[in-house]
């Protein structure tokens, strides 16, 4: 069976920008593609769409399981449709590492949101990407901007080092949390509350609503003691039952508050750093895969893994002699 034709990437481009769903969909795909041969059209594709781009506020998502995400973020995200607004969701999803299929879970859970004309939802497979942040979500926000939706979130899977990852790539980072706080904060590790620029406490309705009002004062008080994630921002504490529909639009307006207290010129001067970044990390992965890729290389790693293990050599030597043949240098102190 012969290969699909490649994408014709003006017309794509042009057809995004026109608001063609389907060519959004299909430029995602292709930036999160790992064939070699889509690499440079997807370059190419984002070399024409970024003039478009930065036009959004973007907005990272994340809670433990069963903290209500994807009930949260089908009550928000039709609150902010509501406001004039059209709204990307890029929620990552906790793939196998071995398979690396995408469980589609959010969307089938966001049954109404997916209905909406002015919304579009992208599953992507976490995959085996460090901290559960697809490496290309970050092209794929710029996809979306560039087709018009002016509010993009980030959802990342679960809590863990994908925080900071989002953290790294989004303007504003909200946190919901369960109502109980306990001592251990709900087992959410303190680096990750200071990430936080908005906390919500979800479920605040029925019997857990006072139970709700007392951890978000528990939090706020805790975030006295902590560094605040954006220099200029107080973080704040809010409470919310997205089941109900309650807090929804008070949690915009601190957003809209939010982006109004930094201004254009440091939220510009946010995401340049975030672009620096990037581009540091994008380096690193593709000299990680250029490394692993290279035949002197590919052929000597399993004996140096094996020496490694054995502990007949010290993981720098051995990363430094895969270095040198990667290079094509002498071995170090030849």
């Amino acid at each position: 069976m012969s290969e699909p034709a490649l994408p014709d990437i003006p017309g794509l481009a042009e057809a995004l920008i026109g608001g063609d769903r389907r060519a959004l969909a299909q430029s995602i795909t292709l930036v999160e593609s790992s064939r070699p041969d889509h690499r440079p059209l997807a370059d190419r594709l984002l070399e024409i769409l970024l003039p478009r781009t930065g036009r959004s506020i973007r907005i990272g998502i994340s809670g433990a399981p069963g903290v209500g995400k994807s009930t949260f973020i089908e009550s928000f995200g039709l609150h902010v449709l509501g406001q004039g607004h059209r709204l990307a969701v890029l929620a990552v999803d906790p793939s196998s590492r071995l398979g690396g299929g995408s469980i589609l879970g959010d969307k089938t859970r966001m049954t109404r949101l997916a209905g909406e004309a002015k919304a579009f939802i992208r599953p992507s497979p976490a995959g085996g990407t460090l901290g559960g942040v697809a490496r290309r979500t970050r092209e794929a926000m710029l996809v979306a901007e560039a087709a018009g939706y002016d509010v993009v979130l980030v959802e990342t899977v679960g809590v863990g080092q994908s925080e900071t990852a989002v953290a790294d790539m989004t303007d504003m980072f909200l946190l919901l949390l369960l109502p109980g706080s306990g001592d251990d904060l709900q087992g959410i590790k303190r680096g990750i509350v200071e990430l936080a620029d908005l906390i919500l406490v979800n479920k605040a309705d029925g019997p857990l609503a006072e139970l709700a009002l007392r951890t978000a004062a528990d939090y706020q008080h805790a975030l006295r003691l902590l560094h605040p994630a954006t220099p200029g921002w107080t973080p704040e504490v809010r409470v919310c039952s997205a089941l109900e529909g309650t807090g929804i639009s008070e949690a915009w307006g601190v957003i809209e508050r939010f982006r109004a207290t930094l201004g254009e010129a440091a939220l510009a001067a946010r995401r340049a750093g975030q672009a620096k970044a990037w581009l540091r990390a994008e380096l690193s992965d593709s000299l990680l895969a250029a490394l692993a890729g290279h035949p002197r290389v590919r052929d000597r790693l399993p004996a140096m893994e094996a020496e490694v293990a054995a502990g007949r050599l010290a993981p720098g030597a051995a990363a430094r002699l895969l270095l040198a043949e990667f290079l094509g240098n002498p071995p170090p102190g030849a």
